[in-house]
């Protein structure tokens, strides 16, 4: 395994800024997640580190080593793309065998690796088929053993389970994360689902215009958003965001523009605010709460426009004021259209936002 520094790395396409002055340092054995909607620049990133296109400015180091402008083979890197990708004429073993027997590695040394390869991904029974003859997850098996065999100092994968289904990409996922803890290997994964970033990672970077918005450990980036990017774009549904101005008398309170009080005693804020400045709240939709016995000042009205069953627990979406709300609760719980109900939440559990910068307060 190897660490990865990317510094001041800059990509353009013609006049077009992909990523600028962009740095991220990952450690050895470290699995991190490029998380962000398309046209963020994350794919444009894990390309930049495996030498798949030229970089404007900055440097990419492996292991210690200056790989800027290293060919892709020499970088000591094994990647799995979006598309399988495998030969189809040749059998699984063939496609697992291929860069290793043009790069001269010893027959038995191929054998010895592809042998421990299939163990690890239970893939040993398909060895002697050709593509055709395999499911789409284990196409995305054989095409990550590919990566495998090369034994490299660190992997990417760029959306690897896209093409999957639900319930292949949940089987993969997981054994992917069971993968990485055998291996200890460094591995940087690209994706767009926040489902895979958050079980993956040790730490993820959640990327908006070619630039990282927050690096943190997952339980951060959910629990303590940067800013109100970070926090609409992680979580689903997503977080839930009430606009109003902040009152600071005797205890905080933001005021929204219908009048409705919102109690924020006990919100850790970063610095003093003043009345009057314009905020907005965000709350998951499991921070909300039914409680009868909660103080009167602490509960706000939310009235019931759908009742959404998930199956191990229901959604009910609501308006509290003018704001659109959506609340997680258990299964059994039963509510009906246009129902009126008393909710609160734990104001230090809670976001609050600069309503014109975006940034956590």
């Amino acid at each position: 395994m190897a660490s990865v520094s990317i510094r001041k790395l800059g990509v353009s396409f013609g006049s077009l800024s992909v990523l600028r002055d962009l740095d991220l340092e990952v450690a050895e054995g470290e699995f991190i997640v490029l998380l962000g909607p398309s046209g963020c620049g994350k794919s444009t990133l894990l390309n930049a580190v495996a030498g798949l296109l030229d970089i404007d400015a900055g440097q990419v180091w492996i292991g210690g080593k200056n790989v800027t402008w290293e060919e892709p083979k020499d970088r000591g890197i094994g990647m799995v793309f979006q598309s399988y990708a495998l030969y189809p004429r040749m059998t699984a073993e063939g496609n697992l065998t291929f860069g290793l027997r043009v790069a001269g590695v010893a027959k038995d040394e191929i054998a010895r690796r592809v042998v421990r390869t299939a163990e690890l991904l239970q893939i040993g029974p398909l060895l002697k088929r050709r593509p055709a003859e395999l499911s789409g997850g284990q196409r995305q098996r054989v095409a990550i053993g590919r990566a495998l065999v090369r034994e490299a100092g660190v992997f990417l994968f760029d959306e690897p389970l896209s093409n999957l289904d639900a319930k292949l990409r949940t089987e993969l996922r997981v054994e992917l994360k069971k993968l990485h803890m055998t291996l200890g290997s460094t591995m940087i994964y690209v994706t767009h689902d926040q489902i895979e970033a958050l079980t993956l990672a040790d730490r993820v970077a959640v990327m908006h215009q070619g630039v990282i918005q927050q690096l943190a450990a997952p339980k951060e980036i959910y629990q303590r958003p940067v800013n109100r990017f970070v926090a609409g774009f992680v979580g689903s549904p997503a977080m839930n965001f009430i606009s109003g101005e902040l009152v600071v008398d005797s205890a905080p309170a933001l005021r929204t523009q219908d009048g409705t009080t919102i109690p924020l005693s006990g919100y850790p804020f970063a610095e003093q605010s003043a009345s009057g400045r314009q905020v907005v709240l965000g709350v998951r939709p499991e921070q909300i709460h039914f409680d009868a016995h909660a103080q009167a000042a602490a509960a706000l009205p939310l009235k019931l426009t759908l009742v959404e069953p998930m199956g191990a627990d229901s959604l009910l979406w609501g308006t509290i004021g003018e704001e659109q709300v959506s609340v997680r609760v258990g299964p059994d719980e039963t509510h009906e259209h246009g129902e009126k109900i008393k909710v609160h939440f734990q104001p230090a559990a809670a976001s609050i936002f600069d309503a014109k910068t975006g940034e956590r307060l």
